[in-house]
């Protein structure tokens, strides 16, 4: 018999890391996670932004903690796996979203600015996917989610320019099919979500260069709302996913489809 799609969409008992998860996107899946039950780490790379978002999560009685961490760092990224297990016993969700960017023609590209993006949003993803992967094999259950962008899907020749960024971005594809593929019969799923334009800290300054198009072509025409990406985490989080790996779902409005 099938189950009751509120237990599918349950996540009671099950323990997430989120990477970048003090605000903008990030805050927003974790509470999403936290919302259906979940027990939560996340991290950050300030205190600052670190702090506040974890009491304003135990205000509304989420079970969350939370650690500073620089997600390029092998050692950092291992101390925070371990605190969770540590913390909580398991390791059930990872949420690989901490991400920064650089912008510059590729002519004019500084290479340590390269290897800094290249850094934290494609090495950083595959330290915490390793890292947790390894905790997830004990277990034979996991659900990964590489949040990737559309910046990977297309570019424009009117800029702005984030080759960088975008060339990231396109590398976590790759790296959640070929997770996917190696850890699929281990019971680790690996999907990817493409975010369009949303409001952040990262996405404003493109967000200003890209709107006009956004409402000229997009067959939704907006920006995305706070909350709208939420329920996809969820998805992919839980067992209403359970038969779906090494898929991206792009949520854009349908901007890359025309």
């Amino acid at each position: 018999m099938a189950r009751d799609v509120k237990e599918l969409f349950d996540l009671t008992g099950r323990v997430g890391v989120i990477t970048g998860g003090s605000r903008g996107l990030g805050k927003e899946m974790a509470e999403g996670l936290a919302e259906a039950g979940a027990s939560l780490m996340l991290c950050a790379r300030r205190e600052e932004w670190l702090t506040p978002t974890l009491e304003e999560f135990r205000g509304r009685g989420f079970k969350v903690e939370g650690m500073l961490c620089d997600v390029s760092k092998p050692e950092q990224v291992q101390a925070v796996v371990a605190k969770t297990v540590e913390t909580y016993g398991r390791l059930d969700i990872l949420v690989n979203n901490a991400g920064v960017s650089w912008g510059a023609r590729p002519e004019e590209m500084p290479l340590d600015r390269w290897e800094q993006v290249l850094g934290v949003n494609l090495t950083g993803a595959f330290l915490f996917a390793q890292a947790a992967g390894r905790e997830m094999l004990k277990r034979g259950y996991g659900r990964i989610i590489n949040v990737s962008s559309v910046s990977g899907l297309q570019s424009s020749a009117d800029g702005p320019h984030y080759v960088g960024y975008a060339a990231s971005k396109a590398g976590l594809f790759g790296l959640t099919r070929e997770l996917a593929a190696t850890w699929g019969r281990s019971g680790i799923r690996v999907n990817a979500i493409a975010p369009g334009f949303f409001h952040s800290r990262l996405a404003d300054a493109v967000i200003e260069h890209a709107e006009a198009s956004i409402k000229a072509r997009s067959p939704i025409p907006r920006v995305g709302e706070a909350g709208e990406l939420k329920g996809v985490a969820l998805f992919l989080a839980s067992d209403a996913s359970n038969y779906i790996t090494g898929q991206t779902i792009v949520v854009d409005g349908g901007r890359t489809i025309v």
